[in-house]
Order: structure tokens, then C-alpha cells, then sequence
């Protein structure tokens, strides 16, 4: 079908050739890129064009699959299927169509895309399961939305439309169920919690208090100072506890935890085998280490395992009241601390005050970086690099930013000698990486 410049809504039939990163798959209609959700390399699928305004690609939705791949299978989320409507579908599981094992091997074909050309990096990576299960009931915290009319839902993918649905299969059955009962009258925002204790929390966010939500660690300013009293009345600020690693971290309800029930295990157990592999005779516990982005104290009090009780170490988090739970989360360590600060800017003070002796212990040291979605970015690799640091341990959350920060690193004299990936988030295109930068360059 030919298609002038600019036909928004005009019909093509396009056969997908690879994946894109972004959850996004790719074809090709008279030599131009076209971006499809909702089908697999090897499908033939009849598209609707939606964004027709990029002289070098366009944008459309899934209408009907004319020939399918032997990796579809039923949608996980019926609402989400390829017959319903788009504007109709829930977001959140864009990889719900494919079979799980293939779904590990796009979201590693799209990690080893990214790492060799942004990063020119060529290590092999596998993309590991967190558990056995059939990639359903993990979500241990959910968001949902009340539009203007009372509804209460998940957007629709790529929308800020609410859509109505029968059940949430990626989320915890407890949550689920809650999260079915939900009545709303105002509009914004309500947040769902299972922690450790296995009591569901539901979080009201009306869009007239306009709070702060749950992030990840590091990201945006800090919370402003709660007026007398707010912390007793406001439900997020609930202390609760969660469980990784063999121990209880204290985190406020509606704060930053990892959302699939294994993930803090798995990831903690990850990082804590890229340090041992890095020091295989033990972390130096006259060292200092660095745990940035450090959120609640997860990956330091993975630190602090392989140190013992005296590991020196600095948790750095923006979020105060993370910052607060850190400071009792790492209380077991007598040598450790939790400071609040954007990590470009505590660098930048650490880089300026430290002594001799401190710069000393932290080039014999580790530092876990676990930065938001978008990356650590140039500023703060270069400084961290600066300080030469024997070892890096990067947790990355999107492909794309980890192998432009690696390539950032090289620059500076590190080089990545491991990189594993879990799937943390099944049915979706999301995947977590964690990676070890070694430095190169002998210290200055």
C-alpha cells in the first residue's frame, strides 16, 4: 500500500523485522522505519499510522496480525490482546503476547544491541529468570488512576486514558484483589503496596495534593519538609518492613522498593557475586566503598556482608526519609554511614574535602551505582571516575543509558569485564543489568 507523507490513520500492512528498544518492534514501508507495538519479529500485521510527522520514521498501532509468529501465544492480559481496540488496552505488559523464553531472548537481543553500538562493547549476556513461575503474580506495588469520571484503572499503553479492567495478572493476588475493590471520587492517583507482612496498603494520591510518589532512588529533588503531624496522617509515610539478603529493611510504604517479590534478593545476590568475582580474596575492610543512588541500604548492606562488621562505606541517597531508613538499615556496620545528597553533588564536595587517606581507602575500594531509569550520566561517571575507585559495580534499569555511561567510562579508564541481566519485570520489555567496570589505568 502506498502512503503519501502525512497520512496519519492510513492502513499498511508491514512485515517485522527486529526489535527495538522501548518495548517498540520494527518494520519497514518503502524504505522508511515504521514503530509497531503489540507484535514479533516474523509477524505480517496490518497497521494504523499514528505519528506520520518524522521524515525518517513513522509511528503506528497493531490492528490485525495477518500472519503470526510461532512465538505469539494468548495475551497474559486479555484486555491487552491485539483484538481489542488500542486505545482500549492497558499498559504495563507490552511483552505479554510473547512466550516468556522468547521474551529473554529479545529483551538480550536489545541489551547486546545497545552495548555493542553505544557502548562498542562485545561480552556475551544472558538474561536470567528470577523464578520458575509463568511470569504472572509478581508485582508486589501497583499504580492505578481515577479520571475525572470516578474510573479507576491503568492508563492505556502510551496514553494518559483510563480504561476499566477485570483483573491485573502481573500483580500479587492480594494486590489484585484490592486493587479490583478500588471505588475513587477524586481524580489523580492511588498506589497499591504489598510488603514482607502481606497486608495490602492502598495509597490515595488526589492529583489536588500533588504528592511526591514512590521513585527510584536518586531521582529528582528531595521531599519537602512534612508540615507537624503530616507523617502521622499521611498513610506513604508508613514505616514497613521488607526482606532481602537474610535481613529487614525499614522503607516507608509508599517509598522505593523493587516491585517483583524476588527482585531484591536477586539483584542483591547478583551484585554481591560481581564483587566477589572483583575481590576474590575479600573486600578490604580498611577500603571505603560506595553504595550511590543507595536508596534504603540494599546493595550496601550487600557490602557490608562481604566486608564485615567494620566495612568502611557511605550510602549516598537523595531522598531524606531514605536516606533516614538507611541510616537504621546499616546501623549493623559500625564503619558506615548514609548521607543525604544528589550524587553529582556530593561528588563534587566529596572530590573537594576529602583527605589523602580517605581518597587513598577509596581507590582500594568497590562502589555499587545504581542510578534512575535515565542513567548515571556524563557528569557523574567523569567525577567518579576521578576518584579512581578499584571497582564498579553498575545496576542499570535501561539499556540504552548503561552502554552510553559505559562508553563514558572507557573514556575515563574503566573497562566492563561482566555483564549479567535478570528478567525483574516478565511480560513487559523491561530487564535489569548489572555490570562490572574494572579500571585500567594505573592511579595517578
Amino acid at each position: 500500500m502506498a502512503v503519501s507523507p502525512g497520512a496519519q490513520d492510513a492502513l499498511i500492512d508491514l512485515d517485522i523485522t527486529d526489535v527495538a528498544h522501548g518495548g517498540v518492534f520494527v518494520g519497514r514501508h518503502e524504505g522508511r522505519v515504521v514503530f509497531v507495538p503489540d507484535t514479533l519479529p516474523g509477524e505480517r500485521v496490518r497497521v494504523r499510522l499514528t505519528d506520520v510527522g518524522k521524515a525518517s520514521y513513522w509511528r503506528g498501532e497493531v490492528l490485525e496480525v495477518l500472519e503470526a509468529s510461532p512465538h505469539r501465544r494468548p495475551h497474559v492480559w486479555r484486555q491487552a490482546d491485539v483484538d481489542v481496540d488500542p486505545s482500549e488496552r492497558p499498559g504495563g505488559a507490552d511483552f505479554g503476547h510473547i512466550e516468556l523464553a522468547h521474551q529473554r531472548e529479545l529483551k538480550q537481543r536489545v541489551l547486546t544491541d545497545a552495548l555493542q553500538r553505544m557502548g562498542g562493547l562485545s561480552l556475551p549476556v544472558t538474561v536470567a529468570a528470577v523464578d520458575d513461575g509463568d511470569g504472572t503474580g509478581w508485582r508486589t506495588r501497583v499504580s492505578l488512576h481515577v479520571d475525572a469520571d470516578g474510573r479507576v484503572g491503568p492508563y492505556a499503553a502510551r496514553t494518559h486514558h483510563v480504561v476499566s479492567v477485570d483483573d491485573h495478572p502481573l500483580a500479587a493476588p492480594a494486590l489484585a484483589e484490592a486493587a479490583l475493590r478500588l471505588t475513587a471520587s477524586e481524580p489523580g492517583r492511588i498506589d497499591l503496596v504489598l510488603p514482607a507482612d502481606g497486608v495490602v496498603r492502598v495509597l490515595p494520591r488526589p492529583e489536588r495534593s500533588r504528592p511526591a510518589g514512590p521513585r527510584r532512588p536518586g531521582r529528582g529533588a528531595r521531599r519537602p519538609a512534612p508540615r507537624p503531624g503530616a507523617a502521622r496522617r499521611d498513610p506513604a509515610r508508613e514505616v514497613v518492613l521488607e526482606r532481602a539478603g537474610g535481613r529487614d529493611f525499614r522503607v516507608d510504604a509508599g517509598g522505593f522498593w523493587q516491585v517483583h517479590r524476588e527482585a531484591a534478593d536477586a539483584l542483591g545476590g547478583l551484585v554481591g557475586t560481581h564483587l566477589r568475582a572483583a575481590a576474590p580474596d575479600g573486600l578490604d575492610a580498611d577500603a571505603l566503598h560506595l553504595d550511590l543512588y543507595g536508596g534504603v541500604g540494599l546493595f550496601a548492606a550487600v557490602i557490608g556482608d562481604l566486608g564485615g562488621p567494620a566495612t568502611r562505606m557511605i550510602s549516598v541517597e537523595a531522598d531524606e526519609r531514605a536516606t533516614e531508613h538507611a541510616g537504621e538499615n546499616l546501623s549493623s556496620w559500625v564503619g558506615a554511614r548514609a548521607e543525604t545528597g544528589r550524587v553529582d553533588r556530593w561528588l563534587q564536595r566529596w572530590s573537594s574535602d576529602a583527605s589523602p587517606r580517605d581518597r587513598e581507602r577509596l581507590a582500594r575500594g568497590v562502589v555499587v551505582l545504581d542510578p534512575p531509569r535515565s542513567g548515571a550520566g556524563r557528569e557523574v561517571v567523569t567525577a567518579l571516575a576521578s576518584l579512581e575507585p578499584e571497582t564498579v559495580v553498575y545496576v542499570a534499569c535501561d539499556p540504552v543509558a548503561l552502554a552510553r555511561d559505559i562508553a563514558t567510562f572507557r573514556d575515563a579508564g574503566y573497562e566492563a569485564s561482566r555483564i549479567d541481566a535478570l528478567d525483574i519485570f516478565p511480560h513487559s520489555h523491561h530487564v535489569e543489568a548489572v555490570a562490572t567496570l574494572n579500571r585500567t589505568r594505573p592511579r595517578r
